[in-house]
């Protein structure tokens, strides 16, 4: 049984947290949920049985799941237990679904989609929640046309619901910017592998969150496909390669991680995760180095990383690589002494939501002094207190703030049960350091 039903806290209007003195862990992390994501996309495409071995199954997983059993060509078995996804052949064509596809508050997989629809024969309809009806992919529907897909918004705004006609996904040249989302780019590079012409993508201006085209690179890689490139301007897809089905290996969640590496920083513990080390393109490994900067000390190694923290003093930082750890930072700069200034995270503000504004407004609810700037962040540590923290349907701000309350008696998580967005298992696992087991998150 998947956590959301044997865990009562997942549907809880909220939860406390305990504080704890401090702790020396060892976490096994689940698979990443970009590679997960990643390589569901791409079995679905290869028209070969893919094993994905070490998935993450969560909402956004679950959901870009549903939406490729409804184009037809696949069937998609999720075995949570056994962290494994299936991906079989149907031997069927992509034909669009007859009803809108829906895919929550999955900002990745409805990227992946709308290009994948450009595949399927008929019209296809993507959308998601409130808050996904206001995210923008206008880039993406803007760069379609160069590679014979016909996609646009329904309300003409640039964001879901998203009407795609197919099959048209032909191939060719085509340029786009990548200063909103590097995941347009990596939708482009994923269903390129499908396309009957060579794909070439340009970048018009700079690429935001350059580690996640480095991940697809990869995913690509180890399935088959080889990318050439210009740095990070252009990237090109010849025809004819074929992604290949068998095995597939996710490593553990960096994003994931984050949460029990500020865990040790803010507590003076140590935590070590197996499973994941030196040779990782995933850009949130970098908090790693951050929390150093900081004044904690790490040892990465080629297959786990163990940080100990320490006496934490204010940075100042450029996050655009690791965008997803700047909350995670954010907190931690909170039980620093002096000034952390955090930049170049314009991006956050079109996140599940306006995590700049969010991280801000609630830092502040624990008595924390912060400057609010449209792309950055200045923070003042200090001693936090405890607050009621609202976590905007977010996984990720109820997941940082959830270790504040580690050393600040008196947080209270409001919805925790958005957590199931990335991390279904992660009240249980924060419950699991206070006890001495090993956890599995």
């Amino acid at each position: 049984m998947s956590a959301f039903e044997t865990d009562p806290r997942m549907k809880a209007e909220s939860v406390a947290i305990r504080p704890l003195p401090t702790f020396d862990k060892r976490v096994k992390v689940l698979g990443s949920k970009s590679y997960s994501n990643r390589y569901l996309a791409l079995a679905a495409l290869s028209g070969e049985a893919t094993t994905i071995e070490g998935a993450l199954v969560c909402d956004d997983t679950q959901f870009l799941a549903a939406a490729l059993r409804a184009f037809g060509h696949v069937e998609v078995d999720i075995d949570a237990a056994a962290e494994r996804i299936t991906v079989t052949p149907t031997g069927r064509d992509m034909v669009a679904p007859t009803e809108e596809v829906y895919v929550g508050a999955a900002g990745t997989p409805i990227r992946f989609l709308i290009a994948m629809a450009g595949h399927a024969e008929g019209t296809t309809v993507l959308t998601g929640t409130k808050r996904m009806q206001e995210r923008p992919m206008g880039s993406l529907l803007d760069a379609l046309p160069g590679v014979g897909v016909t996609a646009e918004a329904v309300r003409g705004n640039g964001s879901p619901p998203i009407r795609v006609t197919g099959p048209s996904f032909r191939g060719g040249s085509t340029r786009i910017s990548g200063a909103v989302s590097s995941q347009f780019t990596s939708s482009l590079l994923i269903n390129a592998t499908r396309a009957q012409q060579d794909t070439e993508i340009h970048i018009v201006d700079d690429l935001v969150s350059k580690p996640y085209v480095e991940m697809t690179i990869a995913a690509l890689a180890d399935m088959g496909v080889a990318v050439e490139r210009d740095g990070y301007t252009r990237f090109s897809v010849a025809a004819g390669q074929r992604l290949r089905g068998g095995t597939v290996v996710v490593e553990p969640d960096a994003s994931g991680m984050s949460y029990f590496l500020a865990a040790a920083a803010v507590l003076g513990g140590k935590v070590t995760v197996p499973g994941i080390g030196k040779q990782s393109k995933q850009g949130d490994v970098g908090l790693v180095d951050a929390l150093v900067r900081m004044g904690c000390t790490a040892e990465v190694a080629e297959d786990s990383i163990t940080l100990t923290g320490g006496e934490l003093h204010g940075i100042d930082i450029d996050m655009e690589a690791m965008p997803d750890a700047v909350p995670t930072l954010a907190v931690v700069a909170a039980f620093a002494q002096g000034t952390t200034h955090i930049s170049n995270i314009a991006s956050l503000r079109i996140k599940e939501c306006d995590r700049i504004a969010a991280v801000t407004a609630e830092l502040r609810k624990m008595g924390i002094t912060v400057e609010e700037h449209p792309d950055a962040m200045t923070i003042t540590g200090g001693a936090p207190r405890g607050a009621v923290i609202d976590t905007y349907d977010d996984h990720r701000i109820a997941m940082c703030f959830a270790i504040a309350g580690l050393r600040a008696e008196g947080v209270v998580i409001k919805d925790p049960g958005c957590v199931a967005k990335s991390f279904p298992a992660f009240w249980t696992t924060l419950d699991s350091l206070h006890d001495g087991t090993t956890s599995t998150l």
